[in-house]
């Protein structure tokens, strides 16, 4: 998360109205042809459930697509019902991940996005 080129990452940030308290983080980054990218997403629990996920998943999204990015992937513990709720009401399609059970690879074709 520190090494932030502008180009294939960059990390959001996104603040409480009026303050310099940081409710949320969103990290995107593309592969090397910039043709897949990966997004992670983290909202502090006191801020869930007022739109900060969706809003920095949004920007997420739009930022990849910016970048030449085709897709753009998650990994959900498989017990994170609430983000793959929120990553499937925007497009994404959940799999299982190879491997590993406790896993689920969340994935959005940014050609129609």
């Amino acid at each position: 998360m520190t090494k932030i080129d502008h180009t294939t990452t960059e990390h959001f940030l996104a603040f409480a109205g009026g303050s310099d308290a940081i409710v949320a983080a969103a990290m995107v980054a593309c592969d090397p042809s910039t043709t897949k990218a990966e997004v992670a997403i983290s909202v502090r629990a006191d801020d869930k459930h007022k739109g900060v996920g969706w809003e920095m998943l949004r920007l997420a999204a739009r930022f990849a697509q910016s970048r030449g990015a085709k897709t753009l992937e998650s990994l959900e513990s498989r017990e994170n019902h609430e983000a793959i709720e929120l990553e499937r009401e925007q497009g994404f399609v959940a799999a299982p991940y190879p491997d590993d059970p406790t896993l689920v690879l969340i994935r959005k074709d940014l050609g129609s996005a």
